[in-house]
């Protein structure tokens, strides 16, 4: 891929120009002047007019970050395009900046996506906040390990889509809203009975303003809810979470099927169509990447071929909005000892309907970011 650079703010016609070169250039040089030196500048993922980014996150162990050369291009060669995103996690509990991942990707011609997830060993859901809780990251206890993280994510000097503390409207981590109705209202905080969204807007923020403080200016921050909220009452919307447009580059979203054998299967547009009109009210302008989706193989259920064709179906042509799309390539045991199987190929049709959307050039599989101040 050609490194383009852009000065200045980008715009429309910036864009559109970036686009026409690397659909003309094949792989010869493009001469753009460089930025000046001394300016600040900042990287950008270059939000297509037409087309998605196609990307997965591929089984990477335990703690989401096992990341593997072989498993990318693996994945890749089974679905028959490179992808444009790789998607990892980088657990609080672990300490550390994933710089090894993150070089893989690079290497690879790809952009990563980070979940960035307030939570320590030994992630099990829903047992509540433990010591990386809200309050916690808010009265200072963690800054030196968010300064670390701002540090290497400085180093590392490339684009970076950072998802923090993703579907925190669901009932399942420990920094969901619902966990924090107890703890008592700040003094200086808007009054209300449900404290939990506010802790978390002002968590997301905190966290933002400290690495921004940094310098680490290439990360693309990712605002990631659940499609369904959980509990589904009206303080637990979307919304009420948002921590505003200046700390948000994308609205980022969870779109699963049945993942469970006990659970209901739902069609494409059940899980859809409420979830992103909701995302997208809360934001009039900012592009839209569904940062999970997918679906588990359940034949007495229903289809999951037919699912997915539906997925990049509507991707397509009904959410012009989205421009980013990142499939949960996985399969794992149950505490009842049943099997979610979530991966492309859990079935001949399964994967079959999955190469077919990779086919259409719609989906597009190497990222294009620029340089703007």
């Amino acid at each position: 891929m050609t490194a383009f650079k852009v000065i200045g703010k980008p715009t429309f016609l910036g864009v559109l120009m970036v686009w026409t070169l690397l659909a003309g250039c094949n792989n010869s040089a493009v001469n753009i002047p460089p930025l000046p030196e001394g300016v600040p500048t900042a990287s950008r993922l270059v939000v297509p007019d037409q087309g998605i980014y196609t990307g997965a996150y591929i089984e990477a162990g335990r703690t989401e970050d096992q990341l593997t050369l072989e498993g990318i291009e693996g994945f890749e060669e089974l679905v028959g395009k490179h992808q444009a995103i790789i998607a990892s996690s980088s657990f609080w509990g672990e300490n550390s900046f994933p710089t090894r991942n993150l070089e893989i990707i690079a290497r690879h011609n790809a952009l990563p996506l980070i979940y960035w997830s307030p939570w320590s060993r030994p992630y099990e859901e829903k047992r509540g906040p433990d010591n990386t809780r809200l309050d916690n990251i808010l009265a200072g206890k963690w800054d030196a390990y968010i300064d670390r993280w701002a540090d290497a994510a400085k180093a590392y000097n490339r684009t970076i889509l950072v998802s923090w503390g993703l579907e925190m409207n669901g009932d399942w981590f420990p920094w969901s809203g619902i966990f924090y109705d107890r703890l008592p209202v700040h003094p200086d905080w808007p009054k209300t009975q449900h404290p939990g969204p506010e802790y978390y807007r002002r968590t997301y923020r905190y966290v933002v303003d400290r690495v921004r403080a940094r310098g680490a200016n290439r990360i693309q921050w990712v605002f990631h809810v659940n499609n369904a909220t959980f509990p589904e009452v009206s303080w637990n919307q979307m919304a009420h979470y948002y921590p505003g447009p200046e700390y948000v580059d994308w609205l980022g979203l969870s779109a699963y099927g049945k993942q469970f054998h006990d659970a209901t299967w739902l069609g494409f547009p059940q899980v859809m169509e409420n979830a992103y009109n909701e995302l997208c009210r809360l934001d009039p302008g900012k592009p839209v990447i569904v940062a999970e989706w997918g679906v588990g193989e359940f034949p007495d259920s229903g289809n999951k071929a037919q699912w997915i064709t539906e997925a990049f179906n509507a991707f397509k042509t009904k959410y012009p909005r989205i421009k980013a799309a990142v499939f949960w390539h996985e399969r794992w045991q149950n505490n009842d000892e049943s099997y979610s199987n979530l991966r492309v190929n859990s079935s001949p049709e399964a994967l079959t309907a999955f190469q077919t959307a990779m086919r259409d050039p719609f989906y597009l599989g190497f990222p294009v970011t620029i340089e703007v101040r």
